[in-house]
């Protein structure tokens, strides 16, 4: 078989999310895959609506259900486990493709030898196949058989998991997965996997279409996501010192963990409205004492920061109760103005 698409599904019913997502999957104009939907212990009627596509399409859609919530992580490593395909692409389910996606993104695997393609995607806020906003994702200088530098490149930039298909081989012969229990898996799992690549191509095309609705996963701050957010990236500075990559492409890494660890959350989580507390961030800052004192010296830092976050981290590393402090009066002031 060609290809194995894996479909995290959890309480997609609504608003027919889920039926435009595998109507894009069904409609692909590659010949030879499979559909593997994962039901993440949904407690809407999703697992029926993926039931219904199973006895319409027999021999194209197979559903797993999940009595326990894994998370988009533990769903996708148990379709990993039963796909079948030489090639392994991943979709969110409230999200779409162009009927042409797969076909387009292995062609060019199999003309180049490649062992994961990506592209671009774009952003939308109905069910449409009209071009949103495209955003960039990957670049030339990142693409053909990896050496350090095209490594490094990655790393600055991998770009998202579900824009990218990926050989099978390139998985399980790494014991690739990814952390299970957590949001923001990817983040995790995006910088250890691409350590394996060894050749990256990249279509330069916007197939990939991304949905913007209230209760996806970046537009739902919550403490506990945040939580998840410190898991994901302790979990991947743990894979990469245990992996033997940490020492040769440490900047790189120290890079990842403090955007995810300390920028992504601190910034994020200091803007909820209500339920902040002290203690998280204190914790936050020991832990970059512990394992990046330095990490304003990398030679990446900073590059998605502004000077106002700049000027904040500054304080933040100098005293954590005074940045929290004067962090929420300023975030005070500006909602009352």
């Amino acid at each position: 078989m060609k290809l194995s698409i894996i479909v995290p599904v959890y309480n997609m019913a609504g608003d027919d999310k889920l039926q435009f997502c595998m109507d894009s999957l069904i409609n692909q104009t590659l010949k030879d895959y499979e559909i593997i939907a994962v039901d993440d212990a949904s407690t809407d009627n999703s697992l029926d609506i993926l039931n219904e596509y199973k006895a319409k399409f027999p021999n194209l859609v197979r559903v797993i259900e999940s009595k326990v919530n894994k998370h988009q992580g533990g769903a996708r490593n148990a379709g990993m486990k039963e796909a079948k395909g030489e090639w392994i692409g991943f979709l969110d389910s409230d999200d779409w493709v162009s009927p042409d996606y797969y076909e387009t993104l292995i062609k060019k695997g199999e003309e180049t030898g490649a062992d994961v393609v990506g592209c671009k995607y774009n952003l939308v806020k109905e069910h449409t196949y009209e071009i949103g906003e495209v955003v960039e994702c990957n670049s030339p200088d990142q693409c053909g058989v990896m050496n350090k530098e095209r490594r490094k490149n990655l790393l600055r930039n991998a770009g998202s998991m579900v824009i990218k298909v990926y050989r099978a081989s390139l998985i399980r012969e790494n014991n690739l997965s990814f952390p299970e229990g957590i949001f923001y898996e990817d983040n995790c799992a995006s910088p250890v996997w691409c350590m394996y690549y060894k050749h990256f191509e990249y279509v330069d095309r916007p197939m990939y279409y991304y949905y913007q609705h209230d209760v996806s996963t970046v537009h739902t701050i919550t403490e506990q996501r945040c939580r998840d957010r410190l898991v994901a990236g302790e979990t991947m500075l743990k894979e990469m010192k245990e992996r033997g990559f940490f020492e040769e492409y440490k900047d790189e890494i120290e890079n990842i963990f403090t955007i995810t660890y300390y920028t992504n959350t601190v910034f994020s989580y200091m803007r909820m409205k209500k339920g902040r507390k002290y203690s998280f961030i204190k914790h936050i800052r020991e832990t970059m004492v512990r394992e990046f004192p330095n990490f304003r010296d990398n030679p990446y830092y900073g590059k998605y920061m502004d000077d106002e976050q700049k000027k904040y981290t500054d304080l933040f590393m100098k005293n954590s109760f005074i940045f929290y402090v004067k962090y929420m009066l300023l975030w005070a002031y500006r909602d009352i103005k």
